[in-house]
């Protein structure tokens, strides 16, 4: 039976509970994505919203779970309104768990207003080209897989890599170069363990880095319905403190992964038909609807960049959930296991990482003039290291050419003074630019065939003669 109160519906009509989900029949005006309120056997109350509306009947996920509800107790109250997030300026600098509630033991922030947690769609057409230089003090990164603003570039890692450690260590450095009163940090962490949680906190807190971030945290404790909420209301803020405060925003959310196994338990509740090692088939459209509230718009000076980072199962690149990440985004960081249990931080694979906006990025004006040709002088130089690296397994390093030994060389400085660097060292793009010099001159002159002979010149560090 439904009843109207206050111009709003209520339904005592529950058909069935089934996992996160309430099904209710008899409806009637109820759309998709409005948010419900759904009231249990002593008046309990919990938000959820309609995932699926038909002429008589609609599906509720209920945020925090259904567990103590009964079907015969059950009402669902319909709101007339899509889920909407209180949003402003005043939440840098804080700590909420993942549906936006504060942690810190703080009162929550006035707010300046009220946005759908779905976000704004950016028209195509009024869509910027992403073209500016962020630093993140990583010489990998800013080096050869540079980040840009408006860009989105996934960290795509594995069980036990430490892309925690670089998803903070990229919060306390990331700016823009001249523009750092205008830059903010979001950092969303998805299903992750309390002392994750607390490393996250203490990371941020500790350096002045905390003043101008958020920090959105959804336990693994948590209900697993709530990660699915958790990316979208860092989002929101993002939106409204890019395009309406002009500020530029970098946005990390870790770990897509856990928000991934929360939609494949959502569509087991209601038993789709799975698709890829059991994901929904909609699921490359559901990350888009994430992914792609990143950019810049023409007339605005703010911007959203995303960083997702999500850990591939069994180290698999083919999986699902890397796989449909790396057609929405623009490149990705690949971690490397072999490199970590060299010791070498951050374990970057170079030659599997791209970033596909960097050539927009880089150059004058925006980082140097031999930036580009660096670049790719040291992809060309390290896969023909690892060339040479499987070929001496085999005839020994004593039977190698002068040249191929110099690959040898080049490859190990490559690593350990280019690669390799403290999790609170933050290099600068010229300071990354000088030590790749310093790893190229090792080099004969006549193997630098991806640099022209001008930057050779200026720049290159081996002595003169």
């Amino acid at each position: 039976m439904a009843t109207e109160k206050l111009g709003l519906m209520e339904y005592s009509t529950v058909r069935e509970i089934r996992g996160p989900l309430v099904v209710i029949e008899n409806t009637r005006n109820i759309g998709y994505e409005e948010l419900v309120e759904v009231i249990g056997p002593e008046n309990e109350r919990r938000l959820g919203r309609i995932i699926e509306a038909a002429e008589d009947y609609a599906v509720v996920q209920v945020f925090e779970g259904t567990s103590g509800l009964s079907v015969s107790e059950t009402k669902v109250k319909a709101m007339g309104h899509t889920l909407e997030v209180p949003v402003s300026i005043e939440m840098l600098g804080r700590v909420f768990d993942g549906t936006g509630n504060p942690l810190d033991g703080l009162p929550p922030p006035m707010p300046e207003d009220f946005l759908d947690v779905n976000g704004s769609p950016i028209n195509p057409y009024m869509r910027d080209y992403p073209t500016d230089f962020i630093q993140t003090g990583i010489s990998v990164i800013d080096g050869m897989n540079t980040l840009v603003r408006g860009q989105k570039l996934p960290i795509f890692s594995g069980s036990g890599l430490p892309h925690n450690i670089m998803a903070a260590q990229i919060a306390r450095q990331a700016r823009i170069l001249g523009e750092e009163e205008e830059f903010a940090v979001i950092l969303a962490a998805i299903g992750i363990k309390y002392d994750e949680a607390i490393f996250f906190k203490e990371e941020l807190e500790s350096t002045g880095a905390f003043k101008r971030s958020t920090l959105f945290l959804n336990l693994a404790e948590d209900a697993v319905i709530e990660r699915i909420l958790t990316p979208r209301i860092a989002l929101t803020l993002a939106e409204y403190l890019a395009f309406e405060h002009n500020m530029h925003v970098l946005v990390i959310l870790t770990n897509i992964t856990n928000y991934c196994e929360a939609l494949r338990e959502l569509s087991a509740a209601r038993e789709e038909v799975p698709s890829r090692k059991g994901y929904p088939g909609y699921m490359y459209t559901d990350l888009a609807t994430i992914y792609e509230r990143a950019g810049r718009i023409k007339g605005k000076k703010g911007s959203i960049t995303q960083m997702p980072i999500l850990t591939m199962p069994g180290d698999d690149m083919t999986h699902p959930i890397p796989d449909l990440t790396g057609y929405i985004t623009e490149g990705q960081i690949v971690l490397s296991r072999d490199l970590y249990r060299r010791g070498i931080y951050p374990p970057v694979d170079v030659l599997k990482s791209l970033s596909r906006l960097m050539k927009d990025g880089i150059g004058p004006g925006r980082t140097r003039e031999d930036h580009a040709d660096v670049s790719r002088q040291l992809y060309a130089a390290y896969a023909r290291a690892q060339e040479v690296r499987s070929l001496a397994t085999i005839v020994g390093e004593t039977s190698l050419s002068p040249v191929d030994r110099k690959y040898l060389e080049f490859g190990d400085a490559f690593e350990e003074k280019f690669l390799k660097q403290g999790e609170y060292e933050n290099r600068s793009i010229y300071e990354t630019l000088e030590i790749a010099w310093d790893v190229l001159s090792i080099l004969p002159e006549e193997e630098l065939t991806r640099v022209h002979d001008k930057y050779i010149k200026k720049y290159s560090k081996r002595e003169k003669v």
